[in-house]
């Protein structure tokens, strides 16, 4: 026998006890199974449109079924039942019928995209199909409740028995990024390098066109798909080819709290605010240098506009990204004009959104845009993307009254941030008013409603 032969039969039986051993646990684990919700949220810590997601939704089951416990798998080591339950009403306004269980992960490193410089898609879906081995191990529930998006998990988690539920914020992957790969598009997700070479930019399509293959393979295997809007609803349909088991449930927008804000703005220096996680697909330096465009163009007398960037960090990569806008302001000879508050509370975030006249949103394709919702409630007009959520869902037309504003440019967000700064009383007020009603379309009552019917024919055949 060759020594090829032998590393080949080496590596295969490797690989057979790896899948046994994988089998035994999900038997164990089966017979221990509890009557329970497990959300699999491995970042409880985020502050985004996400997180209020989780605690909407655990408040929403809690609700349509008390019997069903709800415990949360998170990789934050200090938390706790009771600290969850605060930062859902300290954060989000969200107040839990009772505090949910919490399951510690320690294996979240293999689901951050620093552990994966390269292949980081696969490397990271791979990496939540380990975490949630870890998680599914620890405690088996009767429903594993996706609400961060890891698809590749839920193969595993029917392997274990579970019933499996998503919230969909996103496609990891769509039919737009493999157009921008094929049209050499530098962004985020496509690094200038690999745009700039035609070799680099098949392979990558190659690896995208995989990739898809098997997204599509694994999110066919939820028994419900909850998405945030049309746009991710068209994608989901079209990659996972379950649309009888896909709902859109619009993300839940604070807009009763917000709604209650007088419409209007009594400071004298007209207030910008961009409220977004300092992710890199936030394009927050495109704001930044729109605003700056913007102020050039007002008259030297007129007092100058502020822009407040209000976000959280989840890590070192986003703390980094926060300093490098800090450092570009000053580039720009805007940061006297620029403020930046990081990890606020709810109260404070509604606090600053009553003093602005304006909100600004830039992601590309953002999938939904809640924080451009929370503007309209709130009395600020949006100056939003052109493209999926603001564009197919919110920031349309109410009653025959315009309701915001959308851009793609540079100098497209300047001119809407001049025409916010420059617009008279009267036609703010105007403007204002129709996007607050339009903003009620999306309430948490909204969300509440659909999300438990959505989910109420799966939750009334509970396991025995």
């Amino acid at each position: 026998m060759t020594p090829i032969q032998l590393i080949i039969i080496f590596s295969l039986t490797l690989l057979t006890t790896k899948i046994l051993k994988l089998c035994f646990s999900a038997i164990n684990a089966t017979q221990n199974r509890k009557t329970a919700v497990g959300f699999f949220h491995p970042y409880t810590n985020d502050g985004g449109g996400g997180e209020r997601v989780l605690w909407c939704a655990v408040k929403a089951i809690q609700e349509e079924n008390p019997d069903l416990q709800c415990l949360v798998y998170t990789g934050d080591h200090d938390a706790t039942p009771q600290s969850l339950s605060n930062r859902a009403l300290d954060r989000f306004g969200v107040t839990l019928l009772s505090p949910p269980k919490v399951v510690h992960l320690y294996k979240r490193k293999w689901i951050e995209e620093t552990t994966y410089p390269h292949f980081t898609m696969i490397g990271q879906s791979l990496g939540s199909m380990y975490l949630a081995w870890e998680a599914l191990c620890k405690l088996t529930p009767s429903y594993y409740f996706d609400t961060s998006g890891y698809a590749f998990t839920y193969p595993l988690a029917r392997l274990f028995g579970c019933k499996v539920i998503c919230y969909t914020h996103y496609p990891t992957i769509s039919s737009d990024m493999l157009s921008r790969v094929r049209q050499r598009s530098s962004m985020y997700n496509n690094d200038a390098l690999v745009a700039k070479s035609v070799w680099l930019s098949r392979c990558k399509i190659i690896y995208y066109t995989i990739f898809s293959w098997l997204y599509g393979i694994v999110g066919s295997c939820a028994h419900l798909a909850m998405v945030n809007s049309s746009w991710t609803k068209a994608h989901i349909e079209n990659l996972w080819g379950v649309p009888d088991r896909i709902k859109r449930v619009y993300p839940p927008c604070d807009t009763s709290g917000l709604q209650v804000l007088p419409l209007e703005r009594s400071a004298e220096i007209p207030v910008i605010i961009s409220v977004a996680q300092f992710r890199p697909e936030k394009a927050h330096s495109l704001q930044l240098e729109a605003f700056s465009v913007a102020v050039k163009r007002l008259d030297s007398g007129l007092p100058k506009p502020k822009l407040q960037f209000v976000g959280s960090c989840r890590n070192r990569s986003d703390e980094d990204r926060l300093q490098m806008l800090k450092e570009k302001a000053i580039e720009l000879n805007v940061n006297e004009q620029v403020e930046f508050h990081k990890n606020v509370t709810y109260r404070d975030l509604v606090g600053l959104l009553a003093g602005a006249v304006g909100g600004i949103h830039s992601m590309t394709d953002e999938h939904f845009g809640i924080s451009v919702v929370e503007y309209m409630a709130a009395g600020a007009i949006p100056i939003a993307h052109n493209s999926a959520g603001p564009k197919m869902d919110i920031v349309l037309e109410e009653d025959g009254q315009q309701t915001g504003f959308l851009a793609c440019s540079i100098e497209e967000y300047a001119d809407a941030i001049f025409r916010v700064i420059k617009m008279s009383e009267t036609e703010r007020l105007q403007m204002a008013a129709a996007a607050r009603k339009r903003a009620s379309r999306f309430s948490e009552q909204k969300f509440s409603d659909d999300f438990k019917a959505a989910i109420r024919p799966i939750l009334s055949r509970v396991s025995r």
